[in-house]
């Protein structure tokens, strides 16, 4: 399979947009990190873009695990015991004389108290990227962290009015009533997700295109049902060229390629998620392509190897 080129560019430099190749030179806000990485997948423009960070505490790692082995696990990453921050990633596409928008972030909903999520627009103002540009979205699932851009005061007003949403009809039909028996959420989640869903279908019902398992969205983008972490939980294939991508949505957090078999506090059907995660993971392994997902640390950019019964995540080095 041909390697394709991965770029990582910072707020401080060139900015990427996908309307034109060509970049444009121009100064963002100041920002510390960078915030967007660029992909080419044969002729298939991939920008990912952070919407920020997300604080949860370890435990929704996996909270099926020994309380010591998922100590030890953090203590091997080095990452702290109580709460860390989740990395929130968002991907935008153009393929042909379509641009998709893969998710939409958190949004900025004054409740939440989470000031380092939902910068997704204003990320894509500085990437010099115009919302009116968008031709389709494509929702991996409901949750709030991917949908609530979307409902960001002023944003539809800005959409275009033939704005195609793409989503599972599973996903649509589970939030008119959804089931938390199975979850392990800190308390306040269950409601803020029922309440942002509902919105969210009421704001953009009449845009909806639901299918129900596959579903081509552009000339080598397919979106395909996985169910597991939600009903109509999907992934984003990209093909083109011979080279492919998947956006894995939340069907991969970053202890899944140790521990597959954790129990994500998200997940509606924790045990179909983790045969979901299996699955895909060898899937990724056997093809070579490259995985992006909604929650392994930005850019998110990588491949998938196996590892005796677990897997290994292999980052790809950034080309500047």
């Amino acid at each position: 399979m041909p390697e394709t080129k991965p770029r990582a560019i910072s707020q401080q430099e060139t900015n990427m947009n996908l309307d034109n190749t060509s970049p444009t030179v121009r100064r963002g806000p100041e920002e510390l990190v960078p915030s967007r990485y660029a992909v080419r997948v044969g002729e298939i423009d991939v920008l990912v873009v952070s919407d920020g960070v997300l604080p949860l505490p370890t435990e929704m790692l996996g909270y099926n695990a020994d309380a010591a082995t998922r100590a030890a696990w953090l203590n091997d990453m080095f990452l702290p015991s109580d709460a860390f921050d989740w990395a929130l990633n968002v991907v935008m596409v153009r393929s042909g004389n379509q641009t998709i928008l893969i998710d939409a972030g958190l949004g900025l909903d004054p409740n939440l108290n989470l000031p380092r999520a939902g910068q997704l627009i204003k990320r894509l103002e500085s990437a010099g990227m115009d919302l009116a540009s968008v031709t389709d979205v494509v929702l991996t699932h409901m949750h709030m962290d991917h949908i609530g851009g979307l409902l960001v005061e002023g944003v539809k007003d800005r959409l275009r009015p033939d704005l195609r949403i793409h989503v599972a009809a599973a996903e649509v039909k589970f939030w008119e009533s959804p089931d938390f028996t199975h979850v392990h959420m800190p308390p306040g989640f269950p409601d803020a997700l029922r309440a942002t869903a509902k919105r969210f279908v009421e704001e953009y019902r009449s845009q909806l295109v639901q299918f129900d398992e596959e579903h081509e969205v552009a000339p080598g983008v397919v979106v395909r049902r996985t169910g597991g972490h939600t009903p109509g939980h999907s992934v984003v294939r990209l093909a083109s060229g011979g080279d492919r991508l998947t956006f894995a949505g939340d069907a991969v957090f970053a202890v899944g390629f140790d521990h597959p078999d954790w129990h994500n506090g998200f997940e509606h059907d924790p045990e179909e998620a983790a045969r979901v995660r299996v699955r895909l993971l060898k899937e990724l392994a056997a093809t070579g392509e490259q995985l992006v997902a909604t929650h392994l640390p930005f850019p998110s950019v990588g491949r998938v190897a196996v590892d005796g019964d677990a897997f290994r995540w292999v980052p790809v080095y950034w080309d500047y």
